[in-house]
């Protein structure tokens, strides 16, 4: 999983740096999915290791640092949809960003539950 974990930080990087050129290089805000990528692979790098309770460890704040960056864009971008009603979005590089960064943390957070479960399965079924 901690592979995984650095993949999904390196498509978040990815996506932080392309906002940010797309918004001219003129919004700082644009980078806080690189930094959100930049922590993931900080702490895929960290999980890579033979110690499981330190890989645990590891992992569970990864997928915390994953929800979080679900949360907080998710709403705002399901927010300034709402407020457009149909219309125009008063910013749509940010607003289509957030919506990206929500999806792309989503499906991390989903994965990695995933991965806890099996693990857990696996565990029982060996005691």
């Amino acid at each position: 999983m901690a592979k995984f974990t650095i993949g999904f930080g390196v498509v978040l990087l990815v996506l932080g740096s392309i906002g940010f050129v797309a918004t001219g290089s003129a919004h700082p805000t644009a980078l806080i999915p690189a930094w959100f990528g930049l922590a993931l692979v900080m702490l895929g790098l960290l999980a890579r290791t033979e110690d499981a309770r330190k890989r645990m460890l590891w992992m569970h704040i990864a997928v915390t640092v994953g929800l979080v960056g679900f949360l907080f864009p998710g709403v705002m971008a399901v927010t300034a949809y709402v407020k457009a009603y149909g219309g125009a979005l008063a910013r749509p590089e940010a607003t289509e960003e957030q919506a990206v960064m929500a999806v792309v943390c989503l499906v991390f957070v989903a994965m990695c539950i995933r991965s806890f479960i099996a693990a857990r399965r696996g565990r029982n079924t060996q005691v």
